[in-house]
């Protein structure tokens, strides 16, 4: 018998769901039809791949290993089809992209309006999520290009650097620190009330952890999982907050003030997989990117 496409697709729904009947369920195929196409597959190969005899179904030591090439077999068919429907002039095509939450603020907008302009035949999907599970995303083949910081990553993530983000502290009009000019000695901010991105956000732990090194214990009034609500926050309170200075500059009414020391500067990459094929949109994305960085960024990567 000659292996298909679905016998791969079949054996790896099984192990998905270690039970043929949601297997079959969830490929819209009878339960009889599965275990028939499965059964074909170990005899082709002659080795038994699923493990039947307990109250699940699971794979066995020669079906795990199986199974970790038909998944790389799958993905990479998966992106040969995107390479046949990829048009070099870019005309029509797809790009898949990510990008951690304060990007959201003053990044992603800016370059998905550019690049819609510029490529308007191109579908762009965008998403928002945490950068761990974006470069997992990544390896997947679930994504096309991720925008998150720089390394380490995870093996088989690459990146190319954009350019370099700064935070300070911001205040609204109304704060006494509206008009400084001079840097704010870090160990001040024991005096200060401040409202801070929640701990789900990658910029939280950059600042936790540099106010942990330099002894500072900020009394947190507000945690908000939102930017919009942080900045509305500080707009109308005499609270304080930290947030990259891009985000400021793009918003009426705030005031940074630099802190001495200052939070280190992080680098913003756009990440992809090692192995990906890299489609004409994810290349137009990339050099769209590079030059945002060059012309808004705090500097190059």
């Amino acid at each position: 018998m000659a292996l298909e496409l679905r016998h791969l697709r079949y054996l790896l729904a099984v192990a998905e769901h270690a039970n043929f009947t949601r297997a079959a369920e969830a490929l819209h195929v009878s339960q009889p039809t599965l275990s028939q196409q499965v059964r074909q597959l170990e005899r082709t190969l002659k080795v038994q791949l699923l493990d039947r005899t307990g109250r699940t179904v699971r794979l066995t030591d020669a079906g795990a290993a199986y199974a970790h090439y038909a998944r790389s077999a799958l993905r990479d068919l998966e992106a040969a089809e995107r390479a046949v429907l990829d048009v070099r002039d870019l005309s029509r095509g797809t790009l898949r992209l990510a990008t951690t939450p304060t990007f959201t603020a003053y990044l992603v907008g800016p370059l998905a309006g550019e690049f819609h302009t510029r490529h308007p035949g191109i579908s762009l999907t965008l998403r928002e999520m945490p950068q761990e599970l974006m470069e997992s995303a990544l390896l997947a083949d679930e994504l096309d290009l991720g925008i998150a910081f720089s390394g380490p990553h995870l093996p088989g993530v690459t990146g190319t650097e954009l350019f370099t983000e700064s935070l300070s502290l911001v205040v609204g009009p109304t704060h006494p620190y509206a008009g400084r000019t001079a840097p704010l000695p870090i160990r001040s901010l024991r005096d200060h009330r401040l409202a801070l991105l929640s701990a789900d956000f990658a910029t939280r732990l950059h600042i936790d952890t540099h106010f942990g090194e330099h002894g500072v214990r900020p009394d947190i009034a507000v945690e908000a999982n939102s930017i919009t609500t942080l900045t509305e926050l500080i707009r109308r309170t005499p609270l304080a907050t930290v947030l990259p200075d891009a985000i400021t500059r793009e918003q009426p009414g705030l005031h940074p003030v630099a802190l001495s020391p200052a939070l280190p500067a992080r680098t913003v990459t756009l990440l992809y997989r090692e192995t990906a094929y890299r489609s004409a949109a994810s290349g137009a994305f990339a050099r769209l990117a590079r030059e945002w960085g060059r012309e808004h960024g705090d500097g190059p990567g």
